[in-house]
């Protein structure tokens, strides 16, 4: 086994995209990637770069240190005590990005393994990913190794495993917010008169020029607009509306809504103890 060397078992789109990202960031030859599909025709363009590429979940573990856990969670179950036999808790290392599989959920099935619970978004494919994680005690000496391979993808932050509902409406529910904030301004400025595809183009740019400059200034969002409002100016004039239309209430409004979503299903699982609520997070997560 190389040290480095990382599985990806349940290549769909989100493993191919995590598998491109570590390739694309060099620090990953495309020897050290081992991905796994049942139907593995799909990653024949993974297996053209030099991927190794295998529907053998188990040959994958054997050769890898970290393995990336990507399966529909309907399959998880199945495809832990697949690999069970094979698994060894001084060496390998479980991480999870299925969303609403809890640590507990992984390790009552395998045992005492080092497991990280991994929130990336779509984002992921671009190498532009807010990743959150979460260790369990066993996965404490592994921090900073696991924060350098989804630093090939974006950003990290280390969380508690309880701050992991909030963190998922504002990571991955969070891209199909801004998604929309930037669709309403395009609306916007198709009705003053720009063509649709120049007013995407300006919605785009200055949404990523928005975040560029708080992320180099370090500054509070209120600091960066007050460089752009003069009295009685158009700037103020539209946040002012925009604010009196609820603006401000309707964003936190629709975080907490998610969130409640997320832990009403929780509640149900986990008074039900029914495996099948992992399933139905995992689809009202979409």
């Amino acid at each position: 086994m190389h040290i480095d060397n990382v599985a990806i078992l349940g290549t769909g789109n989100l493993g191919n995209a995590i598998a491109e990202g570590l390739l694309s960031n060099g620090k990953y030859g495309p020897e050290n990637i081992y991905v796994t599909r049942r139907n593995t025709k799909s990653l024949q363009r993974l297996k053209d770069k030099g991927l190794q590429v295998t529907n053998d979940n188990s040959f994958a573990v054997k050769n890898c240190r970290y393995i990336l856990l990507c399966v529909q969670p309907a399959h998880l179950e199945h495809v832990l005590n697949e690999i069970k036999p094979v698994l060894d808790p001084e060496q390998h290392v479980l991480l999870s990005v299925i969303a609403g599989v809890t640590i507990d959920d992984i390790t009552s099935v395998v045992g005492d393994y080092p497991v990280v619970r991994c929130m990336p978004n779509t984002a992921i494919a671009v190498q532009e990913s807010m990743t959150s994680l979460a260790f369990n005690a066993k996965a404490a000496n592994v921090e900073e190794d696991v924060k350098e391979i989804f630093n090939c993808l974006g950003e990290t932050l280390v969380i508690e495993e309880e701050l992991m509902a909030g963190a998922t409406v504002l990571c991955s529910s969070g891209i199909a917010f801004n998604m929309r904030f930037i669709r309403a301004v395009t609306q916007g400025g198709i009705q003053l008169g720009l063509d649709a595809e120049d007013a995407q183009k300006i919605a785009v740019q200055v949404s990523k020029g928005a975040s560029t400059l708080l992320t180099i200034n370090r500054s509070h969002p209120e600091q960066e607009i007050d460089k752009v409002t003069t009295p009685e100016g158009c700037t103020i004039t539209g946040l002012n509306e925009m604010e009196h239309q609820g603006l401000s209430s309707a964003v936190i409004k629709g975080l907490v809504g998610s969130h409640q979503r997320i832990l009403a299903l929780k509640e149900q699982r986990d008074r039900d103890n029914s495996k099948i609520s992992i399933s139905a997070l995992q689809e009202l997560l979409q």
